[in-house]
């Protein structure tokens, strides 16, 4: 394969850059909701776990009381 000089080099970057399909602003503005929604839901999720086990923990062993 043979080295490119820096110029061919942005120039090829460019060329492949503009073959890019870029999501639209509302694809991207959806696509972050769904992101902070699904981290919400996970954070939730754990915090519940973590509370049930660290109580049933807590009463099994009677440790902490």
């Amino acid at each position: 394969m043979a080295k490119a000089s820096p110029i061919e080099f942005l120039r090829q970057v460019r060329q492949e850059v503009q073959k890019v399909t870029w999501p639209t602003r509302k694809e991207t503005t959806v696509t972050t909701t769904m992101v902070f929604i699904m981290v919400v839901v996970a954070s939730l999720f754990f915090f519940v776990v973590d509370t049930i086990l660290g109580w049933s923990i807590t009463t099994v062993l009677g440790l902490g009381g």
